[in-house]
């Protein structure tokens, strides 16, 4: 057994040994029960029906929304790869991936071997795990889904705009093609497994919510009969923008309209399989983004877009859903966020929690469930930017640092009135518990609480141009 299976063997075994605590059993469903997670990648908060789009026809979203319960406080990062390595691990993202902004093709770093991610937690409880879409965590073998918990994987292993501007990465459906200048980024490759399978065109593009979608259901399908744990992870409305045949034009919205529509379409096919099934009496399906919208989203009513930690950077629209156990038609501002995801699907899986880690993240199944006496799984929240703390949250208080500005999300939401000369005391105690997170995260830079990134020698994209030109 070599040094990292020793680690996996350990870790394992710590897994085992300190069991998550739980809800009382009455409230809790029993163990085992399926979980999915849908994941859009830059989808604005007032994208979709339920959160107040007026120009995107969301129909089986609203219906989602309607069966289940809209989280309204809910956190991912301001960028896509923080998010999802919260969101993998239950950390906020500089603890497990302390990096300044987001993983590009070919890098030399990722996520950890050594992180336990959610599929981790689950596949030890016994669940398939399936992961379809992007990934964003590392492109290096060593840091593929396929060796961080997850069965299966079928998708692209960061955004569908990292590649050459030739194959239609920077450019919209329909644009002109740029002829290749200089050597720019390697070819966007398409993965199975560990495996690529094509070098991904403009017009494959077209074809991936229709592909993932796919493969999402017969993931479901194949796995009926066991518990199972799907991520379905769309590339999906990030630029460029490339709706299918069948979606566009169809929107008042233009490209991004239409590809939000197709969005839609593929949270239908999903939950209908579920449906269809006779799941849905053991199945959780979790909607959300990674970060909020870019500046062609809505994000109203909040300030802000994707890059930023004003709430329209990072507050992201979340749906759950399981009928039977999630109050139909309801809604709950709890502060939560993607670092809650795998406490929560682990205490849904009769899981463990790593004992030898710090986790950030808590088990939001009171809120979810609608419990009435639910405490708030978190009374406060740290706004990183990279490996900057820009801002905290205590309750319905918000403090960004650099500004000194002090807002009251529970009455302006939108971050349009700063009230901290009213308010000194408050502002006091939020630059406290900012000053706290030093001996932890660090403010800015790496903090002792940080953990190791992963990194290997001789990183390359996985499809070397410069290997295929000189035949090696």
């Amino acid at each position: 057994m070599n040094s990292r299976s020793t680690l996996r063997w350990l870790t394992g075994c710590l897994l085992l040994a300190f069991p998550l605590p739980s809800c009382p059993a009455s409230d809790r469903p029993a163990p085992k029960s399926n979980v999915i997670l849908i994941n859009i990648d830059d989808l604005g908060y007032a994208d979709i029906g339920p959160f107040g789009s007026t120009v995107n026809r969301t129909p089986n979203l609203d219906r989602m929304a309607a069966e289940g319960r809209k989280l309204t406080s809910f956190y991912g990062a301001p960028v896509c790869s923080p998010s999802r390595a919260a969101l993998m691990t239950g950390c906020y993202p500089k603890r497990a991936l302390p990096i300044p902004h987001v993983l590009f093709p070919g890098n030399a770093i990722g996520l950890a071997p050594a992180e336990i991610t959610v599929a981790e937690v689950l596949r030890s409880a016994g669940y398939a795990t399936g992961l379809v879409g992007k990934w964003h965590l590392g492109d290096q073998v060593e840091f593929l889904p396929t060796r961080q918990g997850f069965d299966f994987y079928f998708g692209l292993p960061y955004s569908n705009d990292m590649g050459p501007a030739a194959d239609g990465v920077k450019s919209n459906w329909g644009d002109p093609l740029p002829a290749a200048t200089g050597k720019g980024q390697p070819p966007l490759p398409l993965l199975r497994g560990e495996t690529v399978l094509q070098r991904v065109l403009a017009h494959d593009q077209t074809t991936l919510v229709t592909r993932y979608t796919q493969a999402a259901v017969d993931f479901i399908r194949d796995h009926r009969d066991h518990p199972f744990f799907l991520y379905l992870a769309h590339n999906a409305v990030h630029w460029p923008l490339y709706p299918g045949p069948n979606f566009r034009g169809k929107s008042k919205n233009g490209l991004y309209g239409d590809w939000v529509e197709e969005v839609d379409w593929s949270v239908g096919q999903v939950l209908e399989t579920v449906r269809a099934l006779q799941l849905e009496p053991r199945t959780l399906v979790i909607f959300t983004s990674d970060n909020g919208g870019t500046r062609r989203a809505v994000n109203a009513p909040l300030r802000g877009h994707k890059g930023t930690t004003w709430e329209g950077g990072m507050r992201v629209p979340t749906i759950a859903w399981w009928p039977g156990r999630i109050p139909a038609g309801t809604s709950s501002g709890a502060i939560a966020g993607m670092i809650d995801i795998l406490p929560t699907f682990a205490a849904l899986a009769g899981g463990a929690l790593p004992a030898d880690r710090k986790i950030d993240g808590r088990d939001l199944w009171p809120v979810l469930a609608g419990l009435a006496d639910a405490p708030p799984p978190h009374d406060a929240f740290h706004y990183f930017r990279g490996l900057k703390l820009e801002a905290v949250r205590r309750g319905h208080w918000k403090l960004h640092l650099a500004r000194t500005e002090l807002y009251h999300l529970g009455n302006d939401v939108g971050e349009t009135r700063n009230v901290a000369a009213e308010n000194p005391a408050v502002v006091a105690q939020l630059k406290q518990l900012a000053s706290e997170m030093e001996t932890d995260l660090g403010l800015d830079g790496i903090g002792p609480g940080c953990r190791p990134l992963g990194s290997v020698k001789d990183a390359r994209p996985l499809i070397d141009e410069d290997r295929i030109q000189h035949g090696r």
